[in-house]
């Protein structure tokens, strides 16, 4: 039998840990700039070295993400990261440029070579792990058959996406957000202009009639059905995408396929679970399912021409936040800010370090307990976790 992949899930915050703690074998962040996700700033330099700690407690790996392009004025910021990095005890960092593989070899800090480097042949494999990189990122565009005879030639460890967006460029070397908005792709900024409408339009003005109106939204990868053929081919980690992604997506994504992984291994992986597994992700942000490059290069079917976004069977609703929380009520004072709510509702709740689900079952006005409260209530809610002031409560509603 092969060796189990890791499973490898991406997280924002403590909340996205929590999401996934029970699931992953190791987690991918970033920690302020210089990565392919610069929004997210739920980590950084003040409070990594707690992250990892918590991540560690867990018994999961953590691996850094510093992997956007680096100009001169970057090197003394790539330079704190690592050194923090080093610190903090992260397992490796993950980037392609040479002068934070140098940086990483002078601390000592193990590296993985990220998708952005564009490994799609064996000769390039080879050239990474003579540089010392103990880990490999394979781009997106590389078909199985490609994948499995890279493991044949090079005795290094290779993790490749499984689940998640999709680029309409090359692994995310894309210059027209930068074009169109000035906010660089490769600098981690992106600002998805493939998401939005397109016409085609030809010189002489004439609108040229096309499958949809969504030309450039290509849809999210789901290789859940297709366990077998990726473990085969000798791939070391199963890495999700999504680190913008809530809580609840971290929370199914991981779930499901931390039960694939294992149902195939103790030989339980039937296509009656591969149908359940499929719907719970389908309830979760997704732009549609496709199977990427895995088998043969996208047609049309790899494209949602008609719909950019989210296309999820479920979507959470914000309707208030936590001004409060008694301990020993187990209460949550919330205000209902966008919406009222009601008995029964299906809820989600989170913040920076808090997640989880429950129903509504117990709501309170004034002290009353009541079915329902409107929008703009003050209310005491019934909570089963702890929770902290400005969590945001949610409901989650079928579409």
């Amino acid at each position: 039998m092969p060796k189990k992949p890791e499973l490898l899930v991406p997280i924002k915050n403590l909340a996205g840990l929590k999401a996934c703690g029970d699931y992953a074998d190791a987690v991918y962040f970033s920690c302020g700039k210089l990565n392919m996700r610069a929004r997210n700033n739920g980590i950084d330099l003040r409070n990594i070295e707690s992250v990892v700690r918590k991540v560690h407690e867990k018994g999961i790996k953590a691996y850094l993400t510093l992997n956007s392009i680096i100009y001169n004025n970057d090197i003394k910021v790539a330079e704190s990261i690592v050194r923090k990095a080093k610190v903090s005890g992260v397992d490796a960092i993950i980037t392609w440029d040479p002068a934070v593989i140098a940086l990483c070899k002078e601390n000592k800090v193990l590296f993985h070579v990220s998708t952005q480097a564009n490994i799609s042949n064996w000769k390039t494999a080879e050239f990474y792990k003579d540089m010392g990189a103990s880990r490999i990122i394979l781009a997106r565009e590389m078909n199985l058959k490609h994948i499995a005879e890279i493991k044949k030639k090079v005795d290094v460890e290779v993790e490749t996406f499984v689940h998640g967006a999709m680029c309409v460029s090359v692994s995310g070397r894309c210059y027209l957000s930068s074009y169109l908005y000035g906010m660089s792709a490769n600098c981690g900024a992106c600002a998805q202009p493939c998401r939005k409408e397109w016409m085609l339009v030809d010189v002489e003005k004439n609108k040229i009639v096309c499958d949809g109106k969504f030309l450039m939204s290509a849809k999210d990868l789901c290789m859940i059905e297709h366990i077998p053929e990726l473990v085969k081919a000798g791939i070391d980690s199963f890495k999700i995408e999504g680190r913008l992604r809530d809580e609840r997506y971290v929370e199914t994504v991981s779930r499901c396929y931390r039960e694939a992984i294992d149902s195939y291994f103790e030989g339980s992986y039937t296509k009656d679970k591969i149908v359940k597994w499929k719907d719970e992700l389908s309830k979760v942000y997704n732009r549609g399912f496709s199977t990427g490059f895995y088998f043969a290069k996208p047609t049309k079917d790899g494209f949602n021409y008609d719909d950019s976004d989210n296309v999820a069977k479920e979507k959470r609703r914000a309707v208030g936040v936590v001004k409060n929380y008694y301990a020993k009520l187990g209460v949550a004072v919330v205000a209902l800010q966008t919406s009222g709510l009601k008995v029964g509702d299906k809820l989600m709740i989170a913040g920076k370090t808090t997640y989880f689900k429950q129903d509504a079952e117990s709501i309170f006005v004034d002290e009353v307990k009541v079915d329902k409260a409107k929008k703009g209530s003050l209310i005491g809610l019934k909570v089963d976790e702890r929770v902290r002031e400005n969590d945001v409560v949610y409901r989650v509603v079928g579409v």
